[in-house]
């Protein structure tokens, strides 16, 4: 029997923090004809989700409006016109709703689960038959709710623009999702990994999950040139997967290679001086910003993750639906290694 309603967490705004995340109960409004009805088992937390709390994140937003892009659930009714999928498939939230194929434009940009629409911290909710992609057999619903978002863009970075290859090498930066799916994905591809962390802890689960080489940036502040030299010939990493911004972004153009891809994905690290765009002329390297990616590149990514039974790494500490803040505040103490899950049935 299809629900009347369902508990969801709301944002209303940026005022309170997370102090502002509200558990209420609405009801489910009637399936659309291309729309289908998805019951959810888990979703992830992204830095994403723990900034548009505090007013930080610079892309679109509404609210009120339900956390979270990152989910994973199983179809329990679909639309008269709906095609795709069938009451049992077990489905994955695409990030970008409106991003089906090819590259992002401005109106798909403006269609992020959590953001600009309701998002995936509720136990029901009525998606677009598009803005689903298949979960992978190999994984669990908790598993699954890890990849909307941090790896969908570790793989954009990786075969987005100048799509990796065996052998080639990969410097990933830190232990949190983006950069953990980026070494996961890297070595499923053949390619030497280099992470760095600040981590004695972190450096053996790094090694543990295949990195090549570790290296610990507070221990070596000029941790760019030690990854250069770690490169065969010296010649430079041909992909640095950047989460850290201007804290880093310095460091990663002196590990780069010549003709290499600076993949600019987060803004977690504080600095003093910013790199500036003519520093790409001098290193002969393209720096790109990474806006998640497409459901085409969404379903080859499952099909990768398959093929070579990749296991998204979850933090140890799985939290419930009713705990939705304190995973928050978990993550925001950096507390985790690898992704943040929240159960919700």
């Amino acid at each position: 029997m299809t629900p009347s309603s369902t508990k969801q967490w709301l944002v209303a705004g940026t005022d309170k923090g997370f102090d502002g995340l509200e558990l209420v109960e609405v009801p489910i409004p009637k399936v659309g004809d291309q729309e289908v009805l998805v019951k959810l088992f888990a979703a992830s937390l992204n830095y994403r989700d723990l900034i548009i709390t505090k007013g930080q994140y610079p892309f679109p937003l509404r609210f009120p409006v339900v956390p979270a892009s990152d989910g994973s659930g199983e179809v329990v009714e679909v639309g008269s016109k709906v095609s795709k999928w069938k009451k049992g498939d077990r489905v994955v939230t695409l990030f970008n709703q409106g991003h089906q194929y090819g590259p992002v434009d401005l109106i798909s940009a403006g269609t992020g689960l959590g953001g600009a629409l309701n998002g995936t911290l509720r136990q029901f909710a009525i998606l677009n038959e598009n803005g689903l992609v298949r979960t992978p057999k190999n994984l669990t619903h908790l598993e699954a709710s890890t990849l909307s978002c941090a790896a969908l863009t570790s793989w954009n970075a990786l075969y987005g623009l100048k799509p990796l290859k065996p052998g080639e090498t990969v410097l990933v930066q830190g232990s949190g999702g983006v950069s953990v799916f980026g070494l996961q994905l890297a070595k499923a591809a053949g390619a030497v990994v280099i992470a760095t962390t600040s981590s004695k802890d972190k450096e053996e689960k790094l090694k543990q999950l295949g990195a090549d080489h570790v290296i610990n940036y507070k221990e070596d502040l000029n941790w760019g040139e030690s990854a250069k030299k770690l490169t065969t010939g010296g010649a430079g990493v041909d992909h640095v997967i950047e989460v850290g911004g201007v804290g880093t972004l310095g460091q990663s153009l002196k590990a780069i290679k010549i003709e290499g891809v600076i993949s600019i994905i987060g803004f977690l690290g504080g600095g003093d001086t910013q790199p500036t765009i003519l520093e790409c002329l001098t290193n002969i390297c393209t720096a790109r910003g990474v806006f998640v990616g497409s459901r085409a590149m969404m379903e080859d990514m499952v099909a990768a993750i398959e093929a070579a039974d990749i296991k998204p790494v979850i933090d140890q500490a799985v939290f419930d639906f009713e705990k939705t803040k304190e995973a928050y505040q978990y993550m925001w103490d950096k507390k985790h290694f690898g992704k943040v899950v929240i159960k919700i049935a």
